[in-house]
């Protein structure tokens, strides 16, 4: 029976020799050479002036939330869009039915004024 499961150890550990390996070598061939300027804390092009621990704008985060939702969007769309032929009608209504409620909530954030930056 652990016969059936020598694939799935094989690509797991394909996959954490590819993931691994290149930040494995490159750190130990690569040039360790610090100095003061590489190790100074850099955030868009100037010193951080405040704490990290300061509080973010909400729209940050409805932001982030927006991209989540778009994302699984097209998580489930790809599937769906492989099996339209199986589905059928029923199939093609109850995404149109999801998909007008992501552009109800997307159209609610764009009212609101979550997108907008000053």
């Amino acid at each position: 029976m652990l016969e059936s499961y020598l694939p799935v150890l094989v690509f797991v550990t394909l996959g954490v020799l590819f993931g691994a390996g290149p930040i494995l070598l490159g750190y130990l061939l690569g040039p360790q050479k610090p100095d003061a300027e590489k190790n100074s804390p850099y955030e868009c092009g100037f010193e951080a002036f405040e704490d990290a621990r300061m509080k973010f704008d909400v729209r940050f985060y409805l932001v982030a939330i927006l991209f989540i939702i778009f994302d699984l969007e097209i998580a489930f769309l790809f599937p769906w869009a492989i099996v339209l032929d199986e589905v059928g009608t029923f199939g093609l209504l109850a995404m149109g039915v999801f998909l007008s409620l992501l552009v109800v909530g997307f159209i609610y954030e764009w009212k609101k004024g979550a997108l907008e930056w000053e």
